[in-house]
């Protein structure tokens, strides 16, 4: 590949690291060409460093600069630009409107916060750098909360990868290193002495400690405006003669093989570069708990991690370690071989290549490319979000590299959750945007066309079909179900514009089915199959321990639980509470409520909970879908109103009652070979205590059986995608 990187040319510290680093890892297998805008220090140093470096004056001269990037560009011919900076991301928006050349940019550190306490380089540098990166082509974001920060403000996922740090420990010790019992315990820090690091509350912290203990002394490497300011504060708090400013430190590995206690007190961080390179001799290790250092440090066993801002806190831990020296040399020692295995500068390198490469690759496409996925998301339905996220991970599978577009009422809640780009569900133009350049149409499984919530939900749908198919996307309505439709006007619509739309319909249950029979929808290819969400994984022991112990309850005692919506007929909530005594005295199960849909499925919960007797638990936090597919799974049996609880409980591996308020229920529960199902409006307790006797007598073995059959119907619904995608599928 022909690499050019943009930087600014006053580039320091981690981000300097970076550029060289990798520039010079890629180097050895790309043609690698690095524009610094600046002359001087950093240009030099590539250089040092085996790199091929064009500068250009050092000036804001933007005619001069973008004549002198345009000039290199036409002669190198990269396949890719590569920008780090604010000016460096301005003059790679300027070439690319002008040379059409993919430009990605890497996230340093929070843009935000790049100039806090210096309103004029804010409003100034910060406000074009804010510009730029709104216009650049691909982001690497500097670990995953980064990510996650640039999608809260909007940002495409899709169009944002992430990228570690990395750091050569080819030549790094592999033994500990020995202190003297007598020498100082020496607390170091490499940061720029800025308002974002917050070297006040390293300082305040290392005051306290040291009163606790006199062998403690503290070095802070970096240069910065506070530096004034800080010196005063270290006179105020009585240890001067503790405390040593080093200045700016060139031979970081000669700083930190001094240094037995390597802090951090950073307000934002992105992915230090400084805490590798104390891993790298050696160093145990205190950082607050901010941006991607969670990731590199679990608590307590690669290091320390306090919030930001808590100077008690932070004290104690230097305390600790500073008179605990086998803890500092088992936590320094286990974040050391976790940074040479896992933080290496060959796997950043391999890694930022695949990006390039991925890059590269998806530029090649020509014509439609991408799907525009339609459902009920983004309304906080644990149901409808695992329909979605089930689509989405199938889709991926087709093509990892597939743009994929979701309607939804909560814009940034679908991109957080799924990596995707969405857009709200009413906000037309754009829709029809992207299906003018999609190559599918995804109506996204769950109950779409049916007009029992209100005809205005059909219509809507009905349109979006006819939208797609008038705007050249290939359609499918993926693993869904259908009806009920009661008004005879609205069964003519949707028949008509299932036909004239649709190629494929995959169902998720034969009820649905027959309701198409009986519509006499016949153009589309129809095929039984299963809820997508039959598919999905369940998390693992430990977190759904962690999710019990958000709601308070206790992970080992045998469980029941219950699935509960509002509902028109909801109306002998005693006949549930009777039942939940009764598992609890007969079986010793503690009745458990688990919310699908937040927050109304709480008060069908508290209807119940006045009559109970017996003791339980009332679950009212939002729980990621893999989370309540093993909180469900691990009760000895759940009953559930709501489709998705039973679908959930089932993936977990527990049986299951239902109580029917809707169709699909029922034949869910014949779909799994049962007939544990009760109606709503014939709720009575002691049906529903002969149905916990009959489903326990059973165990979980009719639930194995069940789920390995709907996991064969559900591959239908990626099958039939597969084939809609290759043109399989006459139009």
């Amino acid at each position: 590949m022909r690499i050019l990187c943009f930087a600014g040319g006053g580039d320091i510290g981690g981000a300097k690291t970076h550029i060289i680093s990798l520039g010079r890892e890629l180097a050895k297998d790309n043609d690698y060409l690095l524009l610094s805008f600046r002359r001087g220090e950093f240009a030099e140093e590539a250089r040092q460093n085996g790199l091929r470096v064009v500068e250009t004056e050092n000036s804001w001269n933007l005619l001069s600069a973008i004549s002198t990037a345009i000039k290199i560009v036409d002669q190198f011919k990269p396949d890719v630009i590569h920008c780090h900076g604010a000016k460096a991301n301005m003059m790679g928006v300027f070439v690319n409107k002008l040379r059409h050349i993919p430009i990605i940019t890497t996230v340093h550190s929070d843009p935000q916060l790049d100039y806090l306490g210096s309103p004029i380089k804010q409003y100034t540098f910060g406000l074009i750098n804010a510009i730029a990166l709104r216009n650049m082509d691909y982001y690497m974001a500097v670990a995953d909360k980064m990510k996650t920060k640039l999608i809260e403000r909007g940002f495409d996922p899709q169009r944002i990868f992430i990228l570690y740090n990395g750091l050569d420990f080819t030549d790094a010790t592999l033994l500990p290193r020995q202190v003297a019992d007598d020498s100082d315990i020496v607390v170091g820090i490499a940061a720029r002495l800025t308002p974002i690091k917050d070297i006040p509350t390293l300082l305040k912290a290392f005051a306290q400690a040291y009163k606790r203990n006199s062998r403690l002394r503290l070095k802070i490497a970096g240069i910065g405006e506070d530096e004034a300011k800080l010196k005063e504060t270290v006179k105020q708090l009585d240890i001067a003669d503790r405390v040593d400013f080093v200045g700016w430190i060139y031979d970081m590995q000669g700083f930190f093989s001094e240094v037995d206690i390597n802090v951090l007190s950073s307000l934002s961080e992105t992915f230090p570069y400084s805490l590798l390179e104390g891993a790298h001799e050696h160093c145990a290790a205190i950082a607050s708990a901010v941006g991607g250092i969670p990731s590199m440090i679990e608590h307590g066993v690669h290091g320390l991690l306090f919030e930001p801002g808590d100077v008690d806190t932070f004290a104690n831990y230097i305390y600790k370690l500073s008179v605990d020296d086998q803890l500092r040399r088992t936590l320094s020692q286990n974040l050391f071989i976790r940074c040479r295995e896992e933080f290496s500068l060959e796997r950043m390198k391999i890694d930022q290549q695949k990006v390039y490469a991925d890059i590269i690759r998806f530029r090649s496409v020509k014509g439609r490319y991408g799907a525009v996925i339609c459902g009920a998301y983004g309304r906080g339905n644990a149901g409808d979000e695992a329909i979605l996220k089930a689509i989405v991970s199938q889709m991926r599978e087709i093509d990892s590299d597939m743009p994929l577009t979701v309607l939804s009422r909560n814009t940034k809640r679908t991109r957080l959750n799924n990596s995707t780009n969405a857009i709200y569900i009413f906000n037309i133009p754009s829709f029809i945007s992207h299906l003018r350049r999609s190559q599918i149409y995804i109506n996204g499984g769950g109950s779409l066309i049916q007009d029992v919530t209100s005809s205005r939900s059909l219509y809507y749908y009905l349109f979006t079909l006819m939208a797609a198919k008038s705007f050249g996307c290939r359609v499918i309505m993926y693993g869904c179900g259908i009806g009920p439709i009661n008004k005879i006007y609205n069964r003519r619509l949707a028949s008509s514009i299932l036909n004239k739309t649709t190629e494929i319909i995959t169902l998720r249950d034969s009820v649905s089915y027959d309701v198409l029979q009986q519509m006499r929808v016949d153009k589309p290819q129809i095929f039984l199959s299963a809820d997508p969400t039959i598919n999905l994984g369940k998390a693992s022991d430990k977190q759904v321990r962690s999710a019990f112990a958000r709601e308070n309850v206790p992970a080992d005692i045998p469980k029941i639980g219950f699935c509960l919506r509002n509902w028109s007929t909801f109306t002998n909530p005693q006949a549930i509470a009777l039942a939940a005594d009764y598992a609890y005295s007969c079986y010793g199960l503690t009745p458990v409520f688990l919310p699908i849909e937040l927050p109304k499925d709480i008060a069908a919960a508290q209807q119940v909970i006045q009559y109970l007797h017996s003791p339980y638990y009332a679950c009212g936090q939002q729980h990621a879908v893999e989370e309540l597919i093993g909180m469900l799974g691990s009760m000895d049996l759940v009953i559930g109103m709501r489709l998705h609880s039973l679908i959930f409980t089932t993936v977990g591996g527990a049986p299951v009652v239902g109580i029917s308020y809707d169709i699909k229920v029922d034949s869910f529960i014949n779909d799994i070979d049962s007939d544990a199902c009760i109606p709503l409006t014939a709720l009575n307790a002691q049906q529903l205590c002969a149905e916990i006797d009959k489903v326990l007598a059973k165990g979980r073995i009719p639930v194995q059986q069940a789920l390995e059959k709907l996991r064969r119907s559900e591959q239908i619904n990626i099958n039939s995608a597969k084939r809609l995608l290759v043109g399989e599928v006459a139009q």
